[in-house]
């Protein structure tokens, strides 16, 4: 284990994370705020903590290895959270650490899970900040580090690929940095067009700027009290087409920029992708039509909730929780499924619910016939059995974790379909559940203990597990 390697890229993220601590402050002093001041000093903190450990921890070798990898990713993560919390924290606009913590978790992490009860009574800088994350956290903060810093080795892949969400990341060009630079162009030029199909509809600068961020992120944290709803059907039908956008997988806009529209629209994962949203929003307007005022209506409040849903990103122009049990049941399932690979969207992924579908598919199917030989196959590419076999105990992983945590919110005085949504929805990084975790409450109501809970959830499902549970082993600081 490269040990000062590990500390210095985390100390490079603190730095960082300083310097874009800068806009939420400029928003702050054009507001005249006094929330710039929790923002100054947090800088100050971040600055210090950031050189002392480049400084400290220099290392002689620059050489990531896979395990290097998922450390500093999982390291990293947990670093830019934790000094993520203290404007929140300092401004006393989120008197706990612990409830800041939490709410910035769910910031960088995409989650959009929230504990404040009074979202419009935040200050203009700080809500910034909370959207922002959202934004930073959708394609990684260490993707944008290698994107404008200088290579540090010649093995950032490992980095890449712990932090892409997906079973399988490819690069799109030779060297990494250039991989890097090509996807944060596309998502600030993808980003940018939001903004301005927002604005076109009316919606207000700040407005357009943070509800961009939490639908580019597929994050959701909305600043009205009733998220999406208050806004025009244009806007909805917008940020719910837009939602659906950023869970397609970046590298198909690499190749329909790079003239190759052909090879991107042949992608099974996107069909698959496109028809489960069809399929689901067919299913919810055809249920909850009794409810509602008209066709349109009744196509766009499903739509938007089933984009929302199964991108992860969590915003809403309606209250499911009073929905009937068929399209609650529907969102549900969606919140396990996700978006695509190499997308910003949580869940399991859609490519990783085709691998595993085809392997039990293979495997029923050597039951029967022995002697066959079954190959797998994705996007046209016959698999390995190693992607088979990670793919496989990927799933073994999340259900032991999800059934952990849902054990752990056990000794919660709440209902079990209000537990076990909370851990679907933070584990998944989706945002609200059900109950007394729907889209028109929040998490207040939980214990500090059960909010540490539900952040590390976050970060296990944002960073797919692996990064987080090689931090914990000890055998992974060891040296060779």
């Amino acid at each position: 284990m490269n040990r000062r390697m590990v500390f210095y890229m985390t100390g490079q993220i603190v730095k960082l994370e300083a310097a874009v601590l800068l806009l939420p402050l400029l928003v702050a002093v054009i507001y005249q705020e006094a929330c710039l001041w929790a923002i100054l000093a947090t800088i100050g903190i971040a600055l210090v903590l950031g050189f002392a450990l480049t400084l400290i921890s220099r290392p002689k070798s620059q050489v990531i290895f896979a395990r290097e990898g998922f450390v500093i990713v999982a390291l990293s993560w947990l670093a830019l959270s934790a000094v993520g919390a203290l404007p929140f924290f300092l401004s006393g606009e989120i008197p706990h650490y612990i409830d800041a913590l939490f709410e910035t978790v769910s910031g960088f992490t995409t989650t959009g899970a929230s504990i404040l009860t009074d979202i419009e009574s935040m200050s203009h800088g700080l809500l910034f900040w909370r959207s922002f994350t959202h934004w930073i956290g959708g394609m990684g903060v260490l993707v944008l580090i290698m994107a404008i810093v200088p290579s540090v080795s010649g093995r950032n892949m490992h980095i890449l690929r712990a932090e892409m969400p997906g079973p399988v990341v490819g690069k799109l060009m030779p060297r990494i940095r250039d991989t890097a630079k090509i996807l944060y162009v596309i998502y600030l030029a993808m980003t940018a067009v939001l903004v301005i199909l927002l604005l076109c509809g009316g919606m207000p600068l700040f407005d357009s700027i943070l509800h961009a961020f939490g639908a580019a992120g597929t994050g959701g944290f909305g600043i009205k009290a009733d998220s999406i709803a208050g806004y025009s059907p244009y806007l909805q039908w917008v940020i719910g087409v837009s939602m659906l956008a950023f869970g397609i997988n970046f590298n198909l806009y690499y190749l329909i920029l790079a003239r190759q529209a052909k090879t991107a629209f042949k992608s099974r994962e996107l069909w698959l992708y496109a028809a489960i949203v069809v399929v689901a929003t067919a299913i919810v307007s055809f249920n909850i039509a009794p409810q509602m005022n008209g066709g349109e209506e009744t196509v766009r409040t499903a739509f938007f909730q089933v984009s929302s849903i199964i991108t992860t990103t969590g915003y809403s122009t309606a209250d499911f929780n009073l929905w009937p049990g068929l399209s609650k049941g529907v969102l549900f399932a969606l919140m396990f499924l996700g978006g695509c690979a190499g997308s910003t969207a949580g869940g399991l992924k859609v490519s990783r619910a085709m691998m595993l579908f085809s392997t039990a598919r293979r495997d029923l199917r050597r039951l029967l016939h022995p002697r066959s030989v079954g190959v797998i196959k994705m996007e046209g590419k016959r698999l390995d059995e190693a992607s088979i076999t990670g793919a496989s105990a990927y799933l073994v992983l999340y259900i032991i974790l999800f059934a952990s945590g849902c054990l752990l919110l056990c000794f919660e005085p709440f209902g079990i379909e209000t537990n076990l949504s909370a851990m679907a929805a933070c584990f998944n990084n989706v945002g609200p559940g059900f109950d007394l975790v729907g889209p028109a409450a929040s998490y207040a109501a939980y214990s500090p203990l059960s909010k540490l809970v539900l952040s590390f959830a976050m970060l296990f499902g944002r960073l797919e597990i692996y990064p987080m549970l090689f931090m914990f082993i000890p055998s992974t600081w060891t040296k060779k």
